[in-house]
């Protein structure tokens, strides 16, 4: 790498580390220097593992910090974990939302599951090198998942709401709740589960839709999407 490869590598890295302290300021999230570094090394294990498996879209390479982990992190401005939490990523992929939400929140308790090999295998190797000791994984459908009991279940763009709510009502303590992000006209979504609950008498009781265009243009008609 020569001089002007590491300087242009160097204040990329600062000014998206700086993004995404701007945003924890401005929500009165703490966040560390710790913890930023441990972002911006978890973007590059993406990216480096994204070179054999697909973990993420080729096209959104350039953006890993601000798209993926600002996206997955922007949880924290609508809701904030107990230390004591126990929380499920279903469907995590390479690790999104939970490898950067459990950075945030190091006493929380996660567990990561996808039903494919290859990238949970990748998101094991990622917790490892990041020696985040409150992270464990596990290949296997959440039909699959023993009645564990959780206070937050997380999903990021795995199924439709109504669906996301069946899986999860089996594995939510007392209060719990799940938290997706979604994108696109989402109304529908969250009509069909609302009616969905008020029917069965079930989960959910309420949901609460949190835009998040402010982060930016990419981030128009995406939302934080909390069921309780």
């Amino acid at each position: 790498m020569t001089n002007y490869e590491l300087k242009s590598y160097l204040n990329l890295k600062i000014s998206e580390l700086d993004i995404i302290k701007h945003w924890f300021e401005k929500h009165n999230c703490p966040i560390t220097n710790e913890q930023l570094n441990l972002l911006w090394q978890y973007g590059q294990l993406i990216l480096e593992w994204n070179k054999k498996i697909n973990l993420i879209s080729r096209k959104d390479e350039d953006g890993v910090l601000i798209k993926h982990i600002l996206h997955s992190l922007s949880i924290n401005f609508f809701y904030r974990l107990a230390p004591s939490d126990s929380v499920l990523d279903i469907g995590t992929g390479g690790g999104l939302p939970g490898i950067p939400m459990s950075i945030l929140n190091p006493n929380a308790h996660f567990l990561l599951i996808d039903s494919i090999g290859k990238k949970i295998n990748a998101c094991q190797n990622i917790v490892e090198h990041l020696s985040l000791t409150n992270v464990k994984t596990q290949k296997v459908r959440i039909e699959e998942l023993h009645k564990q009991k959780f206070d937050l279940v997380l999903s990021r763009q795995v199924a439709p709401l109504i669906q996301l709510c069946k899986w999860v009502t089996p594995y939510l303590k007392p209060n719990g709740k799940l938290i997706c992000l979604k994108g696109g006209k989402i109304d529908d979504e969250i009509n069909e589960a609302m009616l969905y609950g008020a029917e069965n008498l079930t989960f959910p009781e309420d949901i609460q839709a949190h835009p998040i265009d402010f982060l930016g243009d990419r981030f128009d008609e995406k939302y934080i999407v909390i069921c309780l």
